[in-house]
């Protein structure tokens, strides 16, 4: 559930309340006439499922909220009621750890494989072929066959399978948790770099979907047994 404030001003705060009122993914709604200061006007709040908030939100837009007041969102850890249940039971839609949608959050992803891997991987070799012609770490820095500590480089296999399901894993946890963590010469080569590469994405994207599979199923659970009272 996301906990979402809206700054109105007096004479869109009916149809803000509309808004909401009519989503099937919205509980616990609140109306506090006369209390913003600064945009003055109401403030309008609510809990709403993640599966919600783009069409909720989209529909405060409309409304002009965005500039004539303000919306704002955040994450709630836990919200225990009947109210909570329903509305995340009636959204569309399956919820997500970002309000993103999911074929923008691909697009954006695919362009940041796509553009910064290659990138990166052109910078690096601009450094290397200036290392290597101002001679600063000496030519036998850059003759493979003697030098096996980057091996781990170009060699592909199940260790590099599994360092990628490991930094996959880990990236995801550290999303989903909203927590920040620091994640940690010849030709011919190049192919098997590739290949590397390839490996790790793979990896990383399989080990991501199934750590975000596995605490979706999870958190659902957790909120199918919750016993709540009776009175």
């Amino acid at each position: 559930m996301l906990h979402l404030r809206a700054v109105c001003p007096p004479e869109a705060t009916a149809q803000a309340l509309d808004v909401l009122r009519a989503h099937a993914g919205t509980a616990h709604l609140i109306a506090h006439r006369g209390v913003a200061v600064e945009p003055p006007g109401d403030l309008v709040e609510a809990d709403i499922a993640r599966e919600a908030a783009d069409e909720i939100v989209d529909a405060l837009c409309g409304l002009g909220l965005d500039h004539t007041g303000g919306i704002t969102l955040e994450a709630l850890d836990t919200a225990l009621s009947d109210a909570a249940d329903r509305a995340e039971g009636a959204a569309p839609g399956e919820g997500a750890d970002v309000v993103l949608r999911r074929g923008d959050l691909l697009r954006r992803a695919s362009a940041a494989l796509g553009v910064g891997f290659p990138l990166a991987m052109v910078v690096k070799l601009g450094g290397a072929l200036l290392v290597r012609a101002t001679g600063v770490f000496g030519e036998e820095a850059f003759q493979l066959e003697r030098n096996h500590d980057v091996d781990f480089v170009f060699s592909v296999g199940v260790p590099s399978l599994v360092v990628a399901m490991l930094a996959g894993a880990a990236g995801m946890l550290a999303m989903s948790s909203a927590k920040s963590a620091a994640l940690v010469g010849q030709w011919s080569r190049c192919l098997q770099s590739a290949g590397q590469l390839l490996v790790n994405l793979l990896g990383i994207v399989a080990a991501a979907a199934i750590v975000l599979t596995l605490r979706r199923n999870g958190q659902r659970s957790r909120v199918g047994t919750r016993p709540l009272s009776r009175g």
